[in-house]
């Protein structure tokens, strides 16, 4: 009986050490005070980003779901650049947000420091792509590292919310200057979120300038992230 209780007990504290230890392990990611530096570099010919919002969460939360509609602060960021409404969409499920403002150009990378709150295990990251109708780069629901950093490749998504004319008169931004976002229903829409098939080549509408797959079009992936702790 007390070789018994001995083997109960031994295997009670074995179990109660690898508990501490898992506990441990998942507390060094999420303790107060932590922080990590993001890079995001863009690996794209023609494509520049819009200003980045990054937010960090929980592994519950997510900025889309590909294959589903869009949220309305999704089809803003995709369509207009603009990322307000969608960190207001998230505000209440996300530890923390942070937009780098500017354009990022094709070749170049930027850099911010986020900080995530107790139980934020997750990074998530999105911008739009000018010159595009509605395409976008994602990174969704990436777990940040433990130590040491992480690499992660984000492709261009499609937003399924405007028609791919690739007319500038539809698109924003410094090189072509046309409307950005398009409320409601729009011809040609998708209607769900999926993986950009990039440009192809379009016949020219009359009085429009029409983008060119020579200079615009792009294979994913279209940046690279790394995620890197410092704290």
């Amino acid at each position: 009986m007390d070789q018994l209780f001995r083997k109960i007990r031994k295997t009670a504290v074995v179990a109660a050490g690898c508990l501490l230890s898992l506990s441990v392990a998942t507390a060094s990611a999420t303790e107060p005070g932590i922080q990590y530096r993001v890079t995001i570099t863009n690996i794209t010919k023609g494509q520049t980003f819009t200003p980045q919002l990054m937010v960090t969460h929980r592994d519950q939360v997510a900025l889309f779901t590909s294959g589903q509609a869009a949220s309305a602060g999704l089809e803003i960021l995709a369509e207009d650049g603009n990322p307000a409404t969608l960190a207001a969409e998230v505000q209440q499920r996300v530890g923390s947000t942070v937009t780098i403002p500017g354009l990022l150009a094709p070749g170049r990378s930027v850099s911010t420091v986020v900080s995530p709150r107790w139980g934020q295990t997750h990074l998530s990251i999105a911008a739009k792509l000018i010159p595009t109708n509605d395409a976008f780069m994602a990174v969704n629901t990436v777990r940040l590292p433990v130590a040491g950093q992480k690499i992660v490749r984000a492709v261009a998504y499609d937003a399924g919310t405007e028609a791919n004319d690739q007319n500038c008169w539809n698109i924003p931004g410094p090189r072509c200057g046309g409307v950005g976002h398009s409320p409601g229903s729009n011809p040609g829409e998708e209607g769900f979120v999926h993986v950009s098939n990039g440009f192809h080549d379009l016949a020219p509408d009359v009085g429009g300038d029409v983008l060119s797959p020579f200079v615009d079009d792009w294979r994913n992936p279209v940046a690279v992230i790394r995620v890197q702790r410092i704290h």
